[in-house]
């Protein structure tokens, strides 16, 4: 099951099937979709996403996937992950915020309690990240965290997905 995650100003837990409106609403917002996957997809393809998540991910227990709050509850301001991707041969963060979220180091924060949780809880020695390479604020972000380049990958539409690595700092 996925555990709770607390920082200063967040909170990561499960999503509840409550959650739903607001999840198809931060995948269909094309401020935060064009950096998650292949783009906005369809509000019903969001829709199966939101019940794969109860479906397959948490009835098998195969990765961890938390709706992100601020730290005293409300609606849904973002989305991560973390799990284990045959594209990284590792296991990879993932996260999404709400551009009323942006800009406040929320992502910062964000991106720390994920990767955290897979030094502590998982017990990684590296995690990965993937982004669009023209994705600005998400690779600052991540050279800002220490994360460093391992490679590009050439997608079939033509863009360039980069492949960025942080190890886990000796003795952590």
């Amino acid at each position: 099951m996925t555990p709770d995650l607390r920082t200063g100003r967040l909170l990561l837990e499960a999503y509840r099937p409550e959650d739903e409106d607001e999840f198809v609403g931060l995948f269909q917002n094309p401020l935060v979709s064009r950096w998650m996957g292949e783009g906005t997809e369809t509000e019903e393809s969001d829709r199966a996403l939101f019940g794969r998540i109860f479906d397959k991910v948490y009835a098998q227990g195969l990765f961890d996937v938390w709706a992100v709050r601020r730290a005293g509850g409300g609606p849904v301001i973002g989305h991560a992950e973390i799990k284990r991707t045959e594209q990284v041969d590792g296991h990879e963060i993932v996260y999404a915020l709400a551009p009323e979220a942006w800009g406040s180091g929320l992502g910062t924060e964000l991106a720390r309690a994920v990767i955290g949780y897979g030094w502590a809880t998982l017990g990684l020695a590296e995690v990965y990240a993937t982004v669009a390479a023209p994705n600005e604020g998400s690779l600052v972000l991540l050279d800002r965290l220490g994360f460093r380049w391992v490679r590009d990958i050439a997608e079939e539409d033509g863009s360039t997905t980069r492949v960025l690595v942080l190890p886990r700092p000796a003795g952590g």
